[in-house]
Order: structure tokens, then sequence, then C-alpha cells
């Protein structure tokens, strides 16, 4: 299992987890409430029926406490342990509870004359595993008109008996495991969607980066036929610039358009007349200002190509230098791009160690030397102190490198950088 598959396996199976540990509790209590409800919804309908039965609803004439003893007696010992009726003005006219409604009578919370307009209920444990449920109803003509008035008031305390509770438990943990499984089993059926859709998105982000290289590779094809050393030039300064990069700790994309600027720097000398830019001998004045423009040739080519937009940091700047002397905009210091600052570097060292149509390669002390007395002036100091641990072993690793090698070494910073 690669990397992403797994970094997208726990955080899919962590989601899922997170969620059934939320939903599941909550799908407890719903549960519970429920049960809860549909009890007391049952108990008050039969009540209600019983009430009616009992001639007991209206709690005003001269019988009415018969009345209601007897309805309280009827009630108590069904699904009430204790039941009590009052009239409207909130005198208790009957009581009556059962064995398990004595047992707990003392422990309920007192309260004081009923008052209430609409039916409720409380849920309470007393004692030592006594989970009860009392009821509160106001007495009407018809229960299911709250406009009519109230005519008494009638209170049931139910204690659960240990089946039901039972059954109350086994439903809830059934409704909370069944929404934990889900929640799962949802995250194990997205895991394949999103590894599919990631790989599908992964190979079109390989395409289009694929594209990329490609065109930045015939960008310095095109330069190549204009200059003979340029082809093996562009992979040697960009690998170059590669690796002190990677000794400074660039990643990502600064990295990414370090080498495509470094490959591309001198992408402009396509517009540079060749009776210029193949002179075998020094360039005058006038010449000299024609071949300057390639820096700015070569801006207008990079600029507005979206992923090639950062890499115009060493295209428009890789010829300045380190105390303001460079051109074409004569910046200094850290005003320098940190890019155009590597690439420098890389760029003169291979110029010297390197065969030219106007000049033979230079030894290693020799060319050490030249950027040892340029640094502080064309050079970062910084830059060169990290390049000199590494200048050896990348004059000997590229003295006899073909272009294809080089390419190849270009190759693998392009693969290991670009995600290829």
């Amino acid at each position: 299992m690669n990397k992403f598959r797994k970094n997208a396996a726990l955080r899919i199976a962590f989601v899922s987890i997170l969620l059934s540990s939320i939903a599941s509790p909550i799908s407890w209590f719903v549960a519970r409430e429920h049960a809860e409800e549909s009890i007391v919804s049952q108990a008050i309908e039969e009540t209600d029926r019983l009430l009616h039965h009992q001639d007991a609803i209206n709690l005003s004439g001269k019988n009415a406490v018969d009345h209601a003893m007897l309805a309280a007696k009827t009630i108590a010992g069904g699904l009430f342990d204790i039941a009590e009726i009052y009239n409207k003005e909130g005198l208790k006219l009957a009581e009556s509870m059962t064995k398990e409604g004595v047992a707990i009578e003392n422990h309920l919370p007192k309260h004081g004359k009923p008052s209430y307009t609409t039916a409720s209920y409380e849920s309470m444990e007393v004692l030592e595993n006594s989970w009860i449920m009392r009821v509160f109803v106001p007495l009407r003509n018809t229960a299911k008109d709250l406009s009519e008035p109230i005519t008494g008031y009638f209170e049931g305390v139910r204690v659960v008996p240990a089946w039901q509770k039972d059954m109350i438990f086994e439903n809830s943990l059934i409704s909370a495991l069944m929404i934990g499984l889900a929640s799962l089993l949802c995250g194990a059926s997205i895991y394949p969607v999103v590894i599919y859709l990631a790989a599908d998105n992964e190979r079109k982000a390989r395409e289009v980066l694929d594209s990329h290289i490609s065109m930045m590779e015939a960008l310095g094809r095109a330069i190549a036929k204009r200059d003979s050393d340029t082809g093996a030039h562009n992979y040697r300064v960009a690998w170059i610039a590669a690796c002190i990069a990677e000794r400074m700790g660039l990643t990502g994309k600064s990295m990414q358009s370090l080498i495509a600027g470094s490959f591309l720097h001198d992408v402009g000398k396509i517009g540079i007349p060749d009776a210029i830019l193949l002179k075998p001998d020094k360039l005058n004045s006038d010449e000299m200002n024609i071949m300057r423009t390639h820096v700015e040739q070569g801006m207008q080519i990079v600029s507005g190509m979206g992923w090639l937009d950062e890499a115009g940091n060493v295209v428009a700047a890789h010829h300045e230098k380190w105390d303001g002397t460079g051109y074409p905009h004569k910046l200094k210091g850290e005003a320098i791009p940190l890019a155009a600052r590597i690439f420098a570097v890389a760029d003169v060292f291979d110029a010297l160690s390197s065969k030219r149509p106007y000049k033979q390669p230079m030894q290693f002390d020799v060319v050490k030397g030249i950027l040892e007395k340029d640094t502080g002036s064309h050079f970062d100091p910084s830059v060169m102190e990290i390049f000199q641990t590494m200048a050896h072993n990348i004059f000997y690793r590229l003295e006899k490198c073909t272009e294809t090698e080089a390419r190849e070494l270009l190759e693998d910073r392009v693969r290991k950088h670009f995600g290829l």
C-alpha cells in the first residue's frame, strides 16, 4: 500500500469511527426517548379511556371523590404503580398505589398544586436501579381538543419493570450498533471511490506535468539548434543548480521553478541573429547590447505560461550580480531572486569548466580560483559557501559527461522534484 492509500485509509477510518462514536450515542438516546414516549403515549391513552369509563373526568359533582377513587384504584396496578387524581382547583381527590409504588413514593420529588395545561412526563432513577416515569395529564372532556376547559388533573408514576428495561436497552443497543455499522460501511464504500478518483486525478496531473516538461525540453532543443553547445549546457546547469538548491533546502514549487528556469535561462537567444550568437570572436559593444536583449526576449517567451511564470526569476535575473553591476536591472544582493543567485554560480562554473567554440575547458583549481575571487561581487557568498563543499565532485562528475548522460542526470532530479 503506497503512502497516499495508507493515509486515505487512515483518514477515512478515523472519520468513520468518529462519526460512529458520535452517531451511535445519539441513536441510543433517540431510541430510548422514542421508547419512553411510546410507553407514555400508551399510558395516557389508556388512562383517558379508563377515566372516561369511570366517569372521573368531570370532577365537580357530589360523586366526584367516589368516581376518582374508583378510577385511581383501577389505574394503579395496570400501567401505573401510583395514580393520583386532582380536581380543577388542584386539590387531590384520590390516590392509589401498588407495593412498588409505596416503596418509591417517599423518594419522589415533591411539587405544588398542579396547574399545567399540556401533558408531559419525567424520566428518572430513584433508589438503586429503579427507573420510573412520571406522567402529568390535564383532564378534559375531549383529550385531543386543547381548547376544552380543564376539569382536573391526573398524575401517574410507572416503575419500569426489568423486562421492559431490558427490551428498551436491547432496542437502543441494536439501533446504536446499526448506525455505527452504517458509518463504518459508508467509510469502507467511500475508500475505493476516493482511491479511484485520486488515481485518476494523479494520472491526469502527471499527463499535464509531462506535457509541461516536454514543452520545456522542446524549447531547450530549439535553443540547441541555434547554439551547438547550449543543449548539453542547459542539462548541466539545471542539474548543478538543483544539486546546490537541495543542499540549501529548496523543495516543491521553488525547486521546480529553479529547474525549469535554469534549463530555459537562455531561451531568449532564439531571437538573437546567428551572426552574433555564433560569432567565434569577442562581441563589440553594439553586438553585446543586442546579445543582452535575450533576457527581455526570454521573459516574453516564458511569461504568461502559468507553470513557467516563476521560472522567469532565473530567466530575468541570471545576469544580475551580487554587487549590483549586472544587467538588465542592476539588482543588488538579496533583491536578486534566490533562484537566480543559485543559477549564477552553476552557470559560470559550467561555462568555465566546459568546452566552448571560443575556448577550451579550464582545470578545476583555475575555475575554483575565479569563483572565489568573484564571491561577494558576482556571487552570493552564502550560495558559494554551500557550493564550495560540492564543487570538486560536480566538476569530476561532469568532466567527461556526454549530453545524453547530462540529460539523464537532470531527468533524475526532475523525477524527484516533479513527482514523476
